[in-house]
């Protein structure tokens, strides 16, 4: 049979486990794990996965036809935040340290449907990243770093990439960003859920 030492060492470890997944569901600060969901190696980082899984927060557009035919990002963007990072925007309004923001590029593609006229998705041509960090990049403006993973025929997805030079983005960003380097004005369910845990679910106006 099993000695009472090691089935209370088990109770205690299972106890922990239905605190820890109770307080991530419920947005519980300062009990849930600090935890960061990219991998550096040797100064670059490795191209991030399962995010389609993670919190969706908006998806601009800026096409061409509506820019001279010379759109910078003529493409849909589909932002993504990592899980626990939304928790911490929910309930503090801050993006904590650790935060990771993808960008999936996806091509216009029809712009007619039985709907009617607009611009309507495509293709994935691409992939973007971005990372807050003062650990990794304490010498980034607002320790945020920009990273692509877009190939130059936009066909495929480099493996790695390393941060892109100050002057790519982090001039933009800082100079016309809703919330700390990040255009929270484009992206509505980041602004529904700025410190605001119910609205943050969806449901309330």
């Amino acid at each position: 049979m099993m000695g009472y030492r090691k089935m209370k060492k088990i109770k205690n470890l299972v106890y922990l486990l239905v605190i820890s997944t109770v307080a991530t569901a419920f947005g519980i600060p300062g009990i849930a794990s600090a935890k960061e969901y990219f991998t550096i190696n040797n100064g670059q980082l490795e191209r991030p996965a399962g995010f389609r899984e993670w919190i969706y927060v908006g998806t601009p557009v800026t096409p061409n036809d509506m820019n001279d035919g010379k759109a910078p990002f003529p493409e849909f963007h589909n932002v993504y935040i990592d899980p626990e990072s939304w928790q911490h925007w929910k309930e503090t309004g801050k993006f904590r340290e650790g935060t990771i923001l993808i960008k999936e590029l996806v091509s216009v593609g029809s712009k007619a449907a039985p709907s009617g006229k607009g611009y309507f998705m495509g293709e994935f041509i691409g992939l973007e990243a971005t990372i807050k960090s003062k650990r990794v990049f304490p010498n980034e403006p607002g320790n945020w770093a920009y990273f692509s993973f877009s190939t130059k025929d936009h066909k495929s997805l480099a493996k790695s990439s390393k941060a892109m030079p100050q002057p790519a983005c982090n001039g933009c960003h800082a100079a016309n960003a809703g919330d700390d380097f990040v255009f929270t004005q484009f992206y509505p369910v980041l602004r529904a859920g700025k410190a605001n845990p119910k609205k943050a679910v969806g449901g309330e106006l």
